[in-house]
């Protein structure tokens, strides 16, 4: 199993030196990938041109890229031009977001939404694969080649994918999916088992699967886990996260967080690639000496194989 991080959103004018520096710090830190969430900061694939142009050897993730603001002809351009930026180390991950911000938010309807990317995969992926878009559904439509050049025969794509037909999605079309806030037995005994059998019935390869989660190593957990909950309270509210959070019988963001000393954490993270995770994304949320702590464990634990 893969380790990799989350990059935390920078503000300010010096925002992209920021994260550029963070970049640089996880790729000489050892960690495999580095991800970076897209909601209403800096926008996640520019940001990762302009930064992981400039940091070699590391994967550069999006989690995740919302669809419907963007046509998926558009995105792909801009992921292609992406990946050319990197050189080739971008994996897309995208997902419909929320009703909340969808809709009451950009004013675009979200009836039914797993129509809307089943549709959104049929433009998609052709034209990150080099081919042309020749589609006309219900919600999307496109006549469209592109011409941009391409260090990579195709950029994968994930896709975050709680429910039954977006696991399908994810397993039938997409390279996998990206998880956030969803616990390690939901992931053991939903997750990885739908997305596995999707991609197997496709005839598809074994599908990534990427978990993202709130880590703290701590002599207190009990503090960390209120921490967690405190600083992440939002995802206890969503509705696809919350149906998550009580899949897993978990009260809030707290209950699923990976927290404790070293050792227990180091255990939470195995059972985790026990359960079929392929890659684990860690979401350090704490500062001080707990987020030092915690830091230093995982790049102990990547050295450590």
């Amino acid at each position: 199993m893969r380790i990799g991080t989350m990059v935390a959103e920078a503000a300010g004018a010096n925002a992209l030196t920021k994260i550029t520096d963070d970049l640089r710090v996880a790729a000489d830190q050892g960690f495999a990938s580095a991800w970076m969430s897209n909601i209403f900061g800096l926008e996640a694939l520019t940001t990762l041109a302009v930064a992981g142009s400039q940091v070699p050897g590391i994967e550069l993730g999006t989690a995740v890229v919302p669809t419907y603001p963007r046509h998926p002809a558009v995105l792909a351009q801009q992921a292609l031009t992406t990946s050319l930026a990197v050189g080739g180390r971008l994996t897309l991950g995208i997902g419909l977001s929320h009703q909340i911000v969808i809709q009451d938010m950009y004013g675009y309807s979200f009836d039914k939404p797993a129509r809307h990317m089943r549709e959104y995969l049929a433009v998609l992926l052709p034209l990150l694969a080099g081919e042309s878009a020749d589609f006309d559904g219900e919600t999307v439509h496109a006549h469209i080649g592109l011409s941009v050049p391409r260090s990579v025969p195709k950029v994968p794509v994930l896709l975050a994918a709680l429910a039954p037909r977006m696991l399908r999605l994810a397993g039938e079309q997409a390279d996998g999916t990206v998880l956030w806030m969803t616990g390690p037995a939901t992931v053991r005994d939903y997750i990885v088992p739908a997305v596995t059998a999707a991609a197997a019935a496709a005839g598809r390869p074994s599908p990534r699967v990427v978990c993202m989660l709130p880590v703290c190593v701590t002599a207190d957990p009990a503090k960390a886990r209120q921490d967690a909950d405190r600083v992440l309270s939002i995802y206890g509210q969503l509705p696809s996260y919350r149906a998550m959070l009580d899949k897993e019988g978990a009260a809030g963001p707290g209950d699923v967080a990976i927290v404790g000393d070293e050792e227990s954490v180091a255990g939470q993270i195995a059972a985790l690639a026990d359960a079929g995770v392929t890659d684990f994304v860690a979401a350090e949320y704490t500062r001080g000496e707990s987020g030092q702590r915690t830091r230093k464990f995982l790049t102990s634990y990547i050295a450590a194989g």
